[in-house]
């Protein structure tokens, strides 16, 4: 007997649940597209974000670099000069450098491969062929409900005839 109110209970709100899309339907696939619209946006601000800190990283390690060389051309002069106790300072200084580059180049690694992952994702999302029929249906089926909205609907389990009112 339990059984019984249970299923009876599910097919009702199966039954409530299908009228409730088919009269919101419309309603239902503009937060749909908004949805997408917005998981898109948030994307594309994410890899733009992305790129711009591994354009900055690099430039940062491009500058390290370049102090590295200045550093070890100083070095070298130093050296010929005789001066062991600045030749010992620089030598320090690249070594915290090379540190410095190395901890650098990990980071531009892992944006870079974000980046990759982000791109294609966002790619996939907006212009592959899946994510693009997703959103041309969605956009098609608004079209289509706002084109012609029926006067009635049938309910699929009880083919129960229900008449809808102006929104």
């Amino acid at each position: 007997m339990i059984t019984t109110f249970r299923t009876l209970f599910a097919g009702a709100n199966a039954r409530a649940e299908d009228r409730l899309r088919d009269v919101y339907a419309i309603e239902l696939i503009d937060q749909k597209i908004r949805e997408t619209a917005a998981q898109v946006h948030a994307a594309k601000s994410t890899l733009a974000s992305l790129i711009q800190r591994k354009r900055s990283e690099q430039k940062l390690l491009d500058m390290l670099r370049t102090r590295i060389a200045s550093m070890m051309d100083r070095a070298r002069g130093a050296m010929d000069d005789g001066q062991e106790q600045l030749a010992q300072e620089a030598a320090q200084a690249i070594a915290e450098m090379e540190n410095e580059v190395t901890i650098r180049q990990g980071t531009i690694d892992r944006l870079d491969t974000q980046v990759t992952r982000l791109q294609s994702s966002v790619e996939a999302g907006h212009r592959g062929p899946h994510g693009r029929r997703r959103l041309r249906g969605r956009n098609q089926g608004h079209r289509r409900r706002r084109a012609c909205p029926p006067k009635t609907l049938i309910a699929p389990q009880t083919r129960q005839i229900i008449p809808l009112t102006d929104r």
